[in-house]
């Protein structure tokens, strides 16, 4: 297994270059405050019912550090999360959320500097009343995410590479980072010229 900083020096755009759309999260999910750093790590699941966040609060303790919790099934009529529950995620270790839903509190959370990928803000806390197992298997912003898979998430969006098949999909991704890379915007532009033309002739067909 790559050393999971190796995966986060890679955007979510990058990964885009290789993967199709199922490994990505819709753009309604997204980062909560200005300039939130690119976050990387194993996801921690949990499948929230909606209107209650019980599960996401026994989630923050048990949780490996390091882990992303990936949530999803609270729905944006009440809040998953607020500042308490995020300050004691970061006191854990907890790398930060990604919450198919909406969070309260981010003042507080912002002022924390703890990452949070949600729909938005609502002042309405959830309920504590519906048991679920943690760690199965969630659909998160419309994509399939197990325990284990690695997330990668920032401004640009965010991505959920399958455990298996990680390293084979970063080792791609970093191949063709470095190849662009290496090119001169000039070059760039003659070979963007080049496929632009081709796609457009094979229309033509």
């Amino acid at each position: 297994m790559l050393n999971l900083q190796l995966f986060c020096k890679l955007s979510p755009t990058d990964y885009a270059n290789v993967l199709n759309r199922d490994s990505f999260m819709d753009f309604g999910i997204k980062s909560l405050w200005p300039n939130t750093p690119r976050i990387c790590g194993p996801a921690f699941t949990v499948q929230l019912a909606p209107g209650d966040h019980l599960m996401l609060h026994m989630a923050i303790h048990q949780a490996p550090e390091g882990s992303i919790i990936v949530a999803s099934g609270c729905g944006n009529d009440l809040a998953a999360a607020g500042g308490n529950v995020c300050a004691v995620a970061k006191k854990r270790g907890i790398v930060g959320f990604i919450i198919d839903g909406v969070v309260r509190d981010i003042a507080e959370i912002r002022e924390n500097q703890f990452p949070v990928f949600a729909r938005g803000v609502y002042p309405v806390p959830g309920n504590k009343t519906f048991i679920s197992p943690l760690q199965v298997p969630i659909t998160c912003g419309g994509a399939n995410v197990e325990s284990g898979d690695i997330i990668v998430a920032d401004e640009e969006g965010i991505v959920v590479l399958p455990l298996k098949r990680s390293e084979k999909i970063y080792h791609l991704v970093k191949a063709k980072f470095d190849a662009e890379q290496s090119m001169t915007l000039e070059q760039w532009q003659q070979h963007h010229i080049e496929r632009i033309t081709l796609a457009y002739n094979n229309q033509l067909k």
